[in-house]
């Protein structure tokens, strides 16, 4: 029989359709906000690493657990949160994990000791999959279904918008005060999105809940289980790398903390730029684009180490590693997309389970490499992982034949 597609309950949903499309674009717009809330605060500590390690008397390696917990956590949480999920309101659901996110802020930024700390990023990870898992899939429900490709756009605005300005305003902040003021800037947002969200989002019924099966189903098949480990070790190379950023720029490259303010808004601005300028050609050339991404990756973390002495030389490593990075997640996202045609939210669970599994394995193998060894050997580490990624790229034939595959295999499936 033909597949049947694990979509939500409709594509021309009567949510939207009971309201002004200015509401309804309000509501996308407090999802964004929600995005661009989440992103910031997964990584507002790579910025603040040295200061909160300092104020919670641990080490540099030890405190990129902020960074390793809530991957491990939303790892689980991705397809877990989707599985538990069921036919719930996915109204209620949103709301319930920004108020987790909001907790997760105030709880950082009171925290007395590292372990209260962990506590917070804790739940951080809890809200993190499921929320990525659901604003993706929600948003073609809050607008008409022709313009469901720009509401996804917008809520992936939020992203790059966070690389750009959230991760650097945060360090800036710290600078001027502290750093638990940046967490608590970062709370006072996420209780704006929570209140737009509760009065904006309208009921987002399901009629249909992500099983096991389909996971499963997606796992045993070659060539999402190979993307899967691309995806791994592509963010793997990124992430036990960027969580050490500012300790390296701090300690190995002599930049000031205001320096490493504006180097780390240079990163997300030309990540800002490197997303649209790839976004016009990733469909029509997608794995040469994906080639080009990790090369770029791969050089910056190998050379950062050997550049160190050399100020500029460092800065225009940093702005290559940006330019990599804007595009990593687009690439990546739409080759998961076109892996899974017939799977799209278990596609979507896993894509997200993976990525939250690197960040988690990168920085914490990361965080030892750094302790034992140094910052520039981890530099060295992502540069390897990112070679692997290459190799990893390099398996797969021409797209055309890979994707048009992909569609046969999930056309039919047996009962």
């Amino acid at each position: 029989m033909m597949m049947e597609q694990n979509q939500p309950a409709s594509n021309d949903p009567p949510e939207s359709g009971d309201s002004s499309p200015l509401r309804a674009w309000l509501a996308v717009g407090s999802v964004t906000i929600g995005a661009f809330a989440f992103v910031t605060t997964e990584f507002l500590p790579v910025g603040l690493l040295p200061q909160i390690a300092r104020d919670l008397g641990v080490t540099p390696g030890t405190a990129g657990l902020m960074v390793t917990i809530p991957g491990v956590i939303a790892a689980l949480s991705a397809p877990g949160m989707m599985l538990g999920a069921g036919r719930i309101d996915r109204r209620r659901i949103l709301l319930m994990l920004s108020v987790l996110l909001l907790a997760s802020n105030l709880i950082s930024a009171f925290a007395s000791n590292f372990a209260f700390m962990l506590l917070g990023r804790a739940i951080l990870g809890a809200s993190l999959g499921g929320f990525w898992t659901l604003a993706l899939a929600a948003a073609g429900r809050l607008v008409r279904s022709h313009d469901a490709a720009k509401a996804t756009a917008a809520i992936l605005t939020g992203v790059t918008c966070a690389t750009v300005i959230g991760v650097p305003l945060g360090t800036f902040i710290a600078g001027l005060a502290s750093w638990r003021t940046s967490f608590m800037a970062t709370g006072v947002l996420v209780a704006v999105a929570l209140a737009a969200q509760a009065f904006l989002i309208p009921s987002l019924p399901s009629t249909a809940a992500l099983r096991m099966a389909d996971l499963v189903t997606l796992c045993r098949r070659a060539l999402p289980r190979r993307s899967l480990l691309m995806v791994a070790l592509i963010f793997g190379a990124h992430f036990s790398s960027y969580t050490y950023v500012a300790p390296f720029l701090l300690q190995n490259a002599s930049f000031s903390m205001s320096s490493i303010t504006l180097l780390l808004l240079g990163f997300g601005f030309v990540g800002f730029v490197s997303n649209f300028a790839f976004s016009a050609i990733v469909t029509r050339k997608l794995k040469a684009s994906l080639v080009m991404v990790v090369s770029l990756l791969m050089f910056a973390l190998l050379a950062m180490p050997l550049l160190r002495h050399s100020e500029p030389a460092v800065m225009v490593a940093i702005l290559v590693w940006g330019v990599a990075f804007g595009a990593i997640p687009l690439c990546l996202s739409v080759w998961m997309q076109l892996a899974t045609p017939d799977l799209p939210e278990a596609g979507s669970a896993l894509f997200v389970g993976i990525i939250q599994v690197a960040i988690a394995v990168g920085s914490s193998i990361g965080g030892t490499v750094v302790d034992r060894v140094g910052i520039s050997a981890d530099f060295w580490f992502g540069g390897v992982l990112a070679l692997l990624g290459l190799a990893a790229i390099a398996s797969f034939g021409a797209t055309e034949k890979i994707f048009a595959s992909a569609e046969l295999t999930g056309q039919v499936r047996p009962e």
